[in-house]
């Protein structure tokens, strides 16, 4: 058993630090003629099935236009590899330049929505738009993932996990606890 820490005051407008939801993502649009990728840390699992993913996008964004008009995305899931990539397509705008050019990104052909896959990222989620009831209000999209595409391996690729302040965690050690979960629990 662990015993209790000793705490201190933190700044609430930081606390995103302990709480980013999971990997960062890069989200690829397309809306006449315009294409476009953003890098996007809020995003949120909300159903298995359908398959329901929330995506908090800012409305300055050039990407919320795209994607709003469009109602598709595509997100994709890069590895520490393309750490790189993953912050100068965030501090670049797609409204000034083809994002897949300058960061030498490949753009494929999706199977389901016209916005490209990413081909360099190790997986990529096509998205139709689910539920737009929160978008106005508070720039959030709520996303059905239509098809699946995930490199075979590794089964646990190193993903990039947004701190704040410019400072990313990469995904660790894999620990399995299968044998205390109910079977029922496990997919």
């Amino acid at each position: 058993m662990t015993r209790s820490k000793p705490k201190v005051d933190f700044p609430t407008g930081k606390v995103r630090r302990f709480l980013e939801p999971g990997p960062i993502v890069l989200v690829s649009s397309s809306w006449r003629g315009q294409r476009n990728i953003m890098t996007l840390g809020w995003h949120t699992v909300l159903e298995f099935s359908p398959s329901l993913v929330g995506l908090m996008i800012s409305a300055g964004n050039h990407s919320f236009e795209l994607i709003r008009s469009s109602r598709e995305c595509v997100i994709n899931l890069p590895t520490t590899a393309l750490t790189a990539e993953v912050v100068k397509i965030g501090n670049t705008s797609g409204a000034k330049l083809d994002k897949f050019a300058a960061f030498g990104l490949t753009p494929e052909a999706a199977a389901k929505v016209e916005a490209p896959l990413i081909g360099e990222c190790h997986a990529n989620f096509e998205c139709r738009m689910h539920e737009d009831a929160l978008v106005e209000r508070y720039n959030f999209f709520i996303f059905e993932v239509v098809k699946a595409h995930v490199a075979p391996s590794p089964e646990h690729p190193r993903t990039l996990h947004y701190t704040g302040d410019g400072v990313f965690m990469e995904s660790g050690r894999i620990i399995s606890r299968r044998s205390l979960f109910r079977p029922e629990l496990l997919d």
